[in-house]
C-alpha cells in the first residue's frame, strides 16, 4: 500500500516551469541547436524511406508465402532503421533539453519561450532564416508571427 502511495505522489509532482529565453539566449541556443535540427530532419526523412523498404520486403515475404525470406537485406534494413531511430531520438532530446520546442520537424520550425511586455510568447525561428526575427503569442502559431525588429513594433513594445 505504501508503494502505491509513493507512486501516486511521484505522478503528482508538478512539471518544472518552462525555461524563458532572452533573445540573446535564444539566438545562442539556435546556433548551437541548428546542426542537431538538420540531423533530426535528415534522419526522419531517411527513416520514412526505410519504413517504405521494410514494408515492401514484408509484402514480398507475404506474397511468397514466407518461403523466400531475404534475411540479409532484412537484417541490414532493421539495423539501419534502429541506428537512425536512435540518432533521431538523441538529436531531438538534445534540442528539447534546452527548453526549446520543436514545432515542425519537416520544415525545421523551433520556438523559444520568452517574455515580451510581461506576456509569455514564443520567439520563432525556421531553418534557413539567418537569425530569430519573429515571435508569436503562445496561443497562436507560425501564421501569426510578428517581427521583433524594434522599427516594426508598435510604440512601447520592448523585447525583454
Amino acid at each position: 500500500m505504501a508503494d502505491e502511495d509513493d507512486d501516486q505522489n511521484q505522478d503528482e509532482t508538478p512539471e518544472p516551469e518552462p525555461r524563458l529565453f532572452t533573445l540573446t539566449e535564444a539566438e545562442r541556443a539556435r546556433k548551437d541547436l541548428e546542426p542537431f535540427l538538420v540531423e533530426a530532419m535528415a534522419c526522419r526523412k531517411k527513416l520514412a524511406g526505410l519504413e517504405t523498404d521494410l514494408t515492401a520486403v514484408s509484402a514480398r515475404i507475404t506474397m511468397m508465402g514466407g518461403v523466400v525470406v531475404p534475411y540479409e537485406k532484412l537484417a541490414t534494413l532493421r539495423v539501419e532503421h534502429q541506428h537512425l531511430a536512435e540518432t533521431l531520438r538523441s538529436a531531438l532530446d538534445r534540442i528539447l533539453e534546452t527548453g526549446c520546442l520543436i514545432k515542425d520537424l519537416e520544415v525545421g520550425l523551433l520556438d523559444f519561450p520568452a517574455l515580451i511586455n510581461n506576456e509569455e510568447v514564443y520567439l520563432c525561428w525556421r531553418l534557413g532564416e539567418d537569425r530569430i526575427r519573429f515571435y508569436h503569442r503562445q496561443d497562436e502559431g507560425f501564421a501569426s508571427r510578428k517581427p521583433l525588429d524594434p522599427r516594426d513594433l508598435g510604440p512601447g513594445d520592448v523585447v525583454q
